[in-house]
């Protein structure tokens, strides 16, 4: 077999049975290999930047690997952000790429880049490969790497001439195991006795590890109140009563509250990143802290531990929840607080009962939650809809939340559903876009026609950059600066050009009926919905803040009124 067969041969062995790329020159060799191959269906995206982003959707939906191929020089490097997104959320992934021919490489050749260079900051680990002979055991070295440990990104570019070279296979390199300190629990166990506001703040490190059950089971003999990031949201289920929201910048009052007032934090599977921490000196000031995670760069990383516990979460957690099944933890009053506090200050909104009056994000979402079926995975992409999902959406499992936490990528969410949809044939997958995000791979609405996917598109549209308009707003005196998008296509006309039938709805009296529309169809659909320019995400923590200084629209009104009166 020359290096292209090996290629497919290993995928054979990993059961990796779909891939998504965009074939060119130097990668041709793969292409022509995959023309023989019935078991690898090839997903052709109309970008390569969506095929990596849908690899990652992939990936995130299944908790299988994700694998996207592109050609050499503008085919790798329009890969780099979706990459990137996935390295920053940790998410296991396959890049493969064509490279020049190896005696071209470092003369300009056409479509020449230096991948490995260019790369080595969004990966887990690159390879440029040699030899056909050191392919196989690199394939088998990769996909091992990508997966293991704390998942991510791995990249594997290939020369032509090696795609196209007879290759014997080498016995591959003995996988390096991750040795994990053996974790203290009884002196965890110790500290959360003897808390008396002890708090759970869990992240996407839950899903990565597949350790949901060993949670929910953790989360229920220990009854503690609980937080969760953005990538941690569906951890504990839609019905776990102890549940005070998400934290951080957009995080609801209640659940800010309780990290400020807890004196024991139980940070697991999360990496205290910024725009959940907000101003770090300020982020739990009363508070030790246990964390545990399964990659011990992360922990001490931004905040100093009083306990840190690295290894299998599962492992971890079953055994927290053993030694808990002893003898439950005797915080009834502070759970009765955080129940309380979360009463006035969880998410909450009612629906506008005025039939005429316009729809609102808040609104819409809830209507959505109340109506897609329990096991319905969401795609996000970034922006106020996004918060508004994060914030309103009732979401029973992780995976079925499907948003860009670290990198914040516009564009994500179309093409990260068309991932979910092959990952999950009979679920309902619902890309969720701003006006915004939309358009940055709108040409991906051909993928979907071409593979017939049954996918809902969801448009909240203001005909601007609702979240950089909010911050201008509150944050620059109102000086907007190119955030119109006021000259936006008509989005319905648009879908239908790509044979999507579409609806458009405005008022509040014809939400349920667009969303019972677009679920009852048997194919793709569109539902075009307008909201007002102005409309906000409350609360919001300025930028580099403290927590404690949340705003809300109430406060926001009050400030105005003062400074007319003024």
């Amino acid at each position: 077999m020359n290096g292209a067969q090996h290629i497919l041969e290993a995928f054979h062995q990993h059961s990796i049975n779909t891939v998504f790329g965009y074939p060119g020159g130097c990668i041709m060799p793969l292409y022509d290999a995959l023309v023989d191959d019935v078991d690898v269906e090839h997903v052709l995206c109309r970008h390569e930047q969506a095929c990596a982003l849908a690899a990652d959707g992939y990936a995130r939906a299944s908790g299988e690997l994700g694998v996207c191929i592109a050609t050499s020089g503008p085919g790798a490097t329009n890969l780099i952000t979706g990459v990137a997104n996935a390295h920053r959320d940790s998410i296991p992934m396959l890049v493969i790429t064509g490279q020049v021919p190896s005696g071209l490489i470092g003369t300009d050749a056409f479509q020449e880049t230096d991948v490995l260079g260019m790369t080595l900051g969004i990966v887990k680990h690159s390879y440029l490969v040699e030899s056909a002979d050191e392919l196989p055991s690199i394939m088998e070295e990769a996909i091992e790497l990508a997966q293991s440990g704390r998942p991510g990104p791995v990249w594997i570019d290939i020369p032509k001439d090696v795609l196209l070279t007879e290759a014997k296979a080498l016995p591959s390199k003995p996988t390096t195991s991750i040795e994990t300190s053996a974790p203290d629990l009884l002196t965890a166990i110790d500290m959360l006795r003897a808390a008396r506001k002890p708090l759970l703040y869990s992240g996407g490190g839950i899903s990565l590890a597949h350790a949901e059950e060993a949670f929910r089971q953790f989360a229920a003999a220990s009854s503690l109140p609980s937080v969760v990031t953005l990538k941690g949201i569906g951890n504990g289920g839609k019905h776990d009563p102890n549940h005070l929201g998400m934290l951080g910048m957009h995080g609801s009052r209640a659940a800010n509250r309780a990290v400020d007032e807890c004196d024991l934090l139980l940070v697991i599977g999360a990496r205290l990143d910024d725009r959940a921490t907000g101003k770090l000196d300020t982020f739990a000031p009363n508070a030790r802290i246990i964390h545990i995670d399964a990659d011990a760069g992360e922990i001490n990383k931004l905040k100093a531990a009083d306990l840190s516990l690295r290894g299998d979460l599962t492992s971890i957690l079953y055994g927290f929840t053993g030694e808990l099944k002893k003898q439950p933890l005797a915080i009834g009053e502070w759970r009765k607080q955080c129940r309380t506090w979360h009463a006035t200050g969880g998410f909450n909104t009612a629906d506008n009962e005025e039939p005429l009056a316009p729809i609102t994000g808040p609104a819409f979402v809830r209507q959505l939650s109340r109506i897609a079926p329990d096991d319905t995975i969401i795609a996000c992409d970034v922006g106020q809809h996004q918060m508004w999902v994060a914030q309103y959406y009732q979401f029973d499992h992780p995976r079925h939340h499907l948003s860009s936490g670290g990198l914040g990528t516009m564009g994500f969410g179309l093409p990260a559903a068309i991932g979910a949809q092959f990952a999950n044939p009979a679920s309902t997958v619902i890309n969720v876009a701003g006006d915004g995000s939309f358009m940055m791979n709108a040409q991906e609405l051909a993928t979907i026609r071409r593979y017939n996917l049954p996918l809902k598109l969801i448009i909240l549209d203001n005909q601007c950059l609702g979240m950089v308009r909010q911050q201008q707003e509150l944050f620059y005196n109102n000086r907007e600066s190119h955030i119109d998008l006021n000259d936006n296509p008509d989005f319905v006309a648009m879908a239908r050009a790509f044979d999507i039938p579409a609806l458009h709805i405005e008022r509040t009296d014809q939400i349920r009926r667009g969303i019972e529309t677009i679920l009852a169809y048997d194919g793709p659909m569109l539902l075009h919905v307008a909201i007002a320019r102005e409309e906000n995400v409350w609360p919001i923590v300025k930028p580099g803040a403290s927590n404690r200084e949340m705003i809300d629209e109430s406060q926001r009104t009050r400030k105005a009124n003062k400074e007319h009166v003024a």
